[in-house]
């Protein structure tokens, strides 16, 4: 469609030449995808493919690092490459050099926040409808333990870990599970630097007590406004901690 006449035209980035190698990588993955290939298939030898691609041993061995970093190959010393076994943690990992970049920008750790209140609250209300008596068990003890550790910072923290892992695990969603070890990753700034608070123990279990009664209550509604309300006092927190040593 022609531009409208005295129209400036649309601005568009420059066009990225792709390495050969990224090249190599992409027409790899179309092989796998459109010959159905499974986990543990063959893939061709890397003279086989420098022949298909016509490319040199290097891109072609750069492609398969790249593939293998990526957890879609595997490659073992001697041995045919074969199509790896993908897993949520390997897609999560992936991200996290490009997490720490967005952390660092103007606004990347309030993004953060709310991506992680997306999950967590979702997570919760999940709980609530999914939980199985087992899984109320579990959360009473992860609970109890987190209650026995205040006053105690780092066993409080890894405490506090646990029980919002616990609650992902209820899902039984890899994808969600790897999202919640990434997300805790992520914002351990924020754990450690409003965990400094003297009464920030007693405040997160009285919270953490809330969003567990609402579970075992079968209440995704409650279950959900509960962990809400946590994460937006922790960020609070957070905020205030912040302000009050910019330093930190």
């Amino acid at each position: 469609m022609a531009e409208p006449a005295g129209s400036a035209p649309q601005q568009r980035g420059p066009i990225r030449r792709r390495k050969l190698y990224e090249e190599v990588t992409s027409r790899i993955q179309e092989r796998i995808a459109d010959l159905g290939l499974r986990p543990g298939d063959q893939l061709p030898t890397e003279r086989e493919l420098m022949a298909e691609f016509g490319v040199g041993r290097s891109a072609v061995r750069e492609a398969m690092l790249s593939l293998q970093r990526m957890g879609i190959v595997a490659v073992s010393s001697g041995e045919r490459a074969r199509v790896g076994q993908p897993t949520a943690a390997v897609m999560v990992e992936q991200l996290s050099g490009l997490a720490q970049l967005l952390l660092a920008q103007p606004h990347g750790v309030e993004q953060f926040q709310d991506a992680r209140m997306l999950l967590e609250v979702g997570l919760a209300r999940c709980a609530a409808q999914r939980a199985t008596d087992g899984d109320i068990a579990m959360l009473a003890d992860l609970l109890e333990t987190n209650r026995q550790a205040i006053g105690d910072y780092p066993t409080f923290m890894r405490t506090d870990v646990a029980f919002h892992y616990g609650i992902a695990t209820i899902a039984r969603n890899a994808i969600f599970t790897a999202l919640m070890d990434a997300v805790v990753a992520w914002l351990t700034e924020q754990r450690v630097i409003s965990g400094r608070s003297p009464t920030a123990g007693d405040a997160a279990y009285a919270a953490h007590k809330a969003i567990y009664e609402a579970i075992a209550a079968r209440q995704p509604e409650a279950a959900g406004q509960a962990m809400q309300d946590h994460l937006e006092a922790v960020v609070r927190l957070y905020w205030q901690m912040r302000r009050a040593d910019p330093g930190s």
